[in-house]
């Protein structure tokens, strides 16, 4: 059920700022998160891609930052952690849009690796919010570049996918380094044993928010899937781009050389494309993303690590080229589209080496995709 912003207690600064960009009513996440943060609760919110859970944190940390006096040093009052630098990018980018608007200025941070650290050094003074990926922000620490003492707010965003990543260690230093009486506001798509040791360790009295059950996808998703032989995948995917004349695709592979190879078969037969994966330098990745975002780019061939920061409200095209690994992985990704109550279309290319591993995948979800034959569809000249 719907429910505007102006019963959960945001400021009508804030309200006016979030309508204008498009944030007319809260999602159910936004419903029960914000007026628990804004009462300073504790918060472990489990939930899918997709469900608003950034502006339900943001919206009631600027309300908060809002009537209190800028900061005047190198200790932010709101610490956000990310798994990737894409993920702070587009965090930092919530924060900066739905802040426009307040009576006074709200300095937001980001900092990631995979650029200089001097820049990002020079501009902590005075930030209330700081958006970090865990390793860049250990080495400004050592760097004695900020404090953590002054940190009111913890947002650990997509906890999971920051064990998965392998910062487990990172989190731990840097847990250890909060003053211990900050609020703490945690936020995953899925729960193991390992989150739930630290939600234990560092969550006093959490409201638990749990918007879908893991391995769910929305309902808004049409799901549809392809059995290719992988000598015709290539071919295939541009016949599917071309005759349904698809805008804003978002291919996903497995590796970093076939997103490179792929994107310059795309170009090469008319299709405008760009590969995003860890081997591109930032700005390349933020340029790729904006222009995909803004629609100027058709296809963007990503894989699983670089894709955690794309997020588009209307996004209506996910292709699976490659499968991933994971169940999980696969709702990740199909889960860029379908956004919040828009309606998107997932399409997975499955060889007949990948149909029990996509059996596995329907399992999980509980849900049945119909495989569709390709082999009588003419692919010559695509």
């Amino acid at each position: 059920m719907r429910m505007a912003f102006t019963s959960l207690g945001i400021s009508e600064a804030l309200q006016k700022t979030a309508a204008s960009l498009g944030y007319t009513d809260a999602y159910p996440i936004q419903q029960q998160a914000i007026p628990a943060i804004l009462a300073g609760r504790d918060v472990l919110a489990l939930a899918q891609t997709g469900s608003g859970k950034t502006a339900g944190f943001v919206l009631p940390i600027l309300e908060r930052l809002s009537g209190q006096a800028p900061v005047a040093d190198r200790r932010p009052r709101v610490l956000v952690l990310v798994p990737t630098r894409e993920l702070a990018g587009q965090v930092g980018e919530v924060f900066k849009s739905l802040s426009a608007g307040l009576p006074r200025r709200i300095k937001i941070g980001m900092v990631f690796g995979g650029v200089s650290i001097n820049p990002q050094m020079m501009r902590l003074h005075g930030t209330d919010v700081l958006v970090a990926t865990p390793g860049r922000l250990l080495d400004l620490l050592e760097r004695k570049a900020l404090q953590l003492s002054g940190v009111e707010v913890l947002v650990l965003d997509e906890a999971d996918k920051m064990l998965n990543l392998g910062f487990r260690d990172e989190m731990k230093q840097l847990l250890a380094l909060l003053p211990g009486r900050q609020q703490n506001l945690l936020f995953s798509a899925t729960m193991d044993g390992e989150l739930q040791a630290i939600t234990e360790r560092l969550l006093r009295n959490p409201l638990r928010i749990e918007i879908a059950p893991e391995g769910s996808t929305p309902d808004q998703i049409r799901q549809l899937a392809y059995r290719v032989s992988a000598e015709r995948k290539g071919p295939f995917l541009r016949y599917l781009i071309k005759e349904h004349k698809l805008q804003q695709v978002l291919v996903f592979v497995s590796s970093v050389r076939t997103a490179d190879n792929l994107s310059a078969k795309l170009i090469k037969n008319g299709i405008p494309a760009l590969p995003l994966h860890s081997q591109k330098s930032q700005g390349a990745r933020t340029e790729a993303l904006r222009r995909f975002k803004q629609g100027k780019l058709q296809v963007l061939v990503a894989t699983d690590l670089a894709s955690r920061g794309i997020d588009i409200l209307e996004l209506p095209h996910v292709i699976n080229y490659d499968l991933p690994r994971s169940p999980k992985d696969y709702v990740h990704r199909i889960g860029r589209t379908g956004r919040a109550a828009a309606t998107g279309e997932a399409i997975s290319l499955i060889t007949p080496e990948d149909e029990h591993h996509f059996g596995v995948i329907q399992k999980k979800m509980g849900r049945t995709v119909a495989l569709l034959e390709s082999e009588g569809i003419n692919l010559h000249g695509v």
